[in-house]
């Protein structure tokens, strides 16, 4: 993954095009509740800045399919990156279009030009070429930092470097290193911590991780459909029925490969879905007929936590329990907490479980939170991201 970033190529006084990754989560007024991924930008910004280019950046938010939603505009962000930059960021009300084109022709070095939603257009996530090299004209380089997209092959992360040179951000450089080190070259006992919701999300990384691993340890509803697997009832918890032999033959590859596959011992279950359900935390082999499992158990925290301990290098996706609702967040919080006071290399593949550490404010306690949840899934998987690939090699 050795790709050239910003730094290995002359970018002073050059119109610069930055695919950057502002899907920040909004309330129904547009306020933004969480501006991580627009402050993870900022590097490479700033660094563009000061080599006094003229910055044109570009993002998707949400959703639109195409159409044009006010309530999926960018400007929202413009305005909290000015606050972060300091300095004023122009407003596109268009992406390619009259406006758009004008003010990125009359864009002065050291300006910052915000382009409208890039799903405003069909023609971004059907990668149209067409789109693409209007897009491109924009720039005399191509600067990708949305690492959070980078495994799908878009306009705005593929298409456009056929037609400019390609180089990455700060951002990116930064996932692929910490990414790329824990899965190529890592300090040793290495461990993985794996939540969710299916098994089928993540049969992938499963796969690869046991090549690599020396302890995984199974959390979230996924763990339901091993219990199943192993001849438990697992009440009305979430599983997956057709994937029961695939359990059977994850259990069994990770015997042979000598890795440490451990699932909880107990779960904590509810009546039903709701914040204030009654609960109660049983063995994994008790769930009672009717009940859920939403959570790992007070046992399996303990024994976890132990586990982790040993640890030098450890990788988390997922998080261990329904935890948008308290009472059932205390496993994915306890084992943050753990991680948290240990020093060892900890990164967190994005997603659900990087939300949950940001909500606790341990966030600073990582070595690295992953800013793309699907991207880090199939970075972890091996496979190769289309965004990534198209940046010229060192």
């Amino acid at each position: 993954m050795n790709k050239k970033t910003v730094k290995d190529i002359d970018l002073k006084n050059k119109k610069v095009l930055v695919r950057c990754d502002f899907n920040v989560p909004m309330d129904e007024n547009q306020n933004i509740t969480d501006n991580t991924r627009i402050k993870a930008a900022l590097p490479t910004i700033k660094y563009l800045l000061e080599q006094n280019c003229k910055v044109i950046l570009c993002s998707h938010l949400g959703r639109p399919k195409g159409e044009v939603l006010p309530e999926f505009s960018l400007k929202p962000v413009a305005k909290e990156l000015a606050k972060l930059l300091g300095k004023e960021v122009i407003m596109a009300n268009d992406v390619i279009g009259e406006d758009a084109c004008k003010k990125a022709e009359n864009l002065k070095n050291g300006e910052v030009l915000l382009l409208e939603n890039l799903r405003f257009h069909r023609e971004e996530t059907d990668n149209d070429p067409e789109f693409a090299k209007k897009l491109a004209s924009f720039g005399e380089v191509f600067v990708n930092d949305a690492f959070g997209t980078a495994h799908r092959a878009h306009a705005s992360t593929e298409g456009v470097t056929k037609y400019l040179p390609a180089v990455s951000g700060f951002l990116i450089e930064k996932e692929l290193k910490f990414l790329g080190d824990a899965i190529s070259n890592p300090e040793r006992p290495f461990m993985a911590i794996l939540g969710g919701r299916k098994v089928s999300d993540k049969i992938g990384v499963i796969e690869s991780l046991l090549e690599k691993v020396d302890v995984l340890l199974i959390g979230g509803a996924m763990a339901y459909t091993f219990f199943k697997a192993m001849g438990y009832g697992v009440g009305n918890s979430i599983c997956e029925l057709d994937k029961l032999d695939l359990a059977k033959e994850i259990m069994q590859k990770a015997k042979e490969k000598n890795v440490k596959f451990m699932l909880p011992v107990d779960t904590k279950v509810g009546k039903e879905f709701d914040p204030n359900t009654e609960s109660k935390v049983v063995k994994n082999s008790e769930i009672p007929d009717g009940w859920e499992g939403f959570d790992i158990g007070t046992e399996t925290i303990k024994i976890y936590a132990e586990e982790l301990k040993k640890a030098k290098t450890i990788i988390w996706n997922g998080p261990l329990g329904l935890s948008e609702f308290e009472q059932f967040a205390v496993g994915t919080n306890s084992i943050a907490k753990t991680l948290a006071d240990l020093d060892v290399v900890k990164i967190i593949g994005g997603g659900d479980s990087a939300a949950a550490i940001e909500k606790a404010g341990l966030a600073d306690k990582f070595t690295h939170i992953s800013t793309g949840g699907g991207a880090s899934l199939e970075f972890l998987e091996g496979k190769k991201l289309p965004g990534i690939e198209a940046l010229q090699d060192k």
